[in-house]
């Protein structure tokens, strides 16, 4: 499990992160319902040859979960900006994934960040965004988040088994279902999920052009959550440098093939 040792503090509330390593700095963005964790596999080896910075979402993972702010995309956004500048990092590599791909998008193109590359992983970036299950919390939420424990945590072990292709250990599937038990992580879950917002999206792709650093985009071929044709979209609108599709994986290819992922990874870094 990766140490997240360190707390940011960001409009009242704490991020935990870490870093790890030396050289380079590389920052990882996780996405929804995901922690740090996702990267757990990845930073042994990233670390060898970068000082990796990996951290927390806000409402995710060791992270504070308010329940008096909105927890929407852009928030996301707005914290990765203050991250990079707290940490002193001028034109990191930045790998995102799924909501982190979004966080890192609205970092470049609406706050002016600047990368020395993006690696984006099955990320969230175009519309139509969302599934029935989203609008169903969306409109629900209070009812979702009463639920007993193991109502609860039999939809979450069934929601992040459908983002993956293989199937999830008991083990694994705990280390992401640990942040959202219990009397304050469960209604994180469904908060955070009700909070999502695809005007974030909608305002983001009208902007979307060839920036002036490498992105290289990999996607998972089974992936249901978000179908590698609109990776392929996205790669002509960001006019990519390249298109990694990686076969036997899905929406959570950390989990699927991590080699492959790597690989992919450290051939384009």
């Amino acid at each position: 499990m990766l140490s997240l040792d360190q707390r940011y503090p960001f409009r009242g509330h704490e991020i935990a992160w870490g870093s790890l390593g030396s050289g380079p700095p590389v920052v990882l963005v996780h996405g929804f319902p995901w922690s740090s964790q996702c990267w757990r596999k990845l930073v042994p080896w990233l670390e060898k040859s970068h000082q990796v910075f990996v951290f927390d979402m806000l409402g995710t993972g060791q992270s504070d979960k308010p329940a008096d702010m909105r927890l929407d995309e852009s928030v996301q956004s707005d914290l990765l900006v203050e991250l990079l500048a707290h940490w002193q990092l001028e034109r990191p590599r930045v790998i995102a994934h799924d909501f982190g791909g979004l966080a890192a998008l609205r970092g470049h193109f609406i706050h002016r960040l600047e990368y020395s590359s993006l690696h984006l992983i099955d990320a969230v970036a175009l519309l139509p965004s969302g599934s029935p299950f989203y609008r169903h919390v969306a409109a629900h939420e209070e009812a979702f988040a009463g639920l007993p424990d193991y109502a609860h945590e039999a939809l979450f072990h069934a929601y992040i088994q459908n983002a993956a292709h293989l199937p999830l250990s008991t083990e694994v599937s705990d280390i992401y279902l640990r942040p959202y038990s219990g009397e304050a992580g469960r209604p994180a879950f469904y908060r955070q999920i009700a909070h999502a917002s695809n005007e974030n999206i909608a305002a983001l792709e009208s902007l979307y052009a060839k920036p002036n650093f490498p992105v290289h985009i990999i996607w998972g071929e089974e992936d249901s959550f978000i179908p590698i044709e609109r990776g392929r979209r996205l790669a002509d609108l960001l006019q990519a440098n390249s298109f990694t599709p990686i076969s036997g994986a899905a929406h959570l290819i950390q989990e699927d093939a991590p080699e492959a992922l790597l690989g992919a990874i450290l051939t384009s870094l």
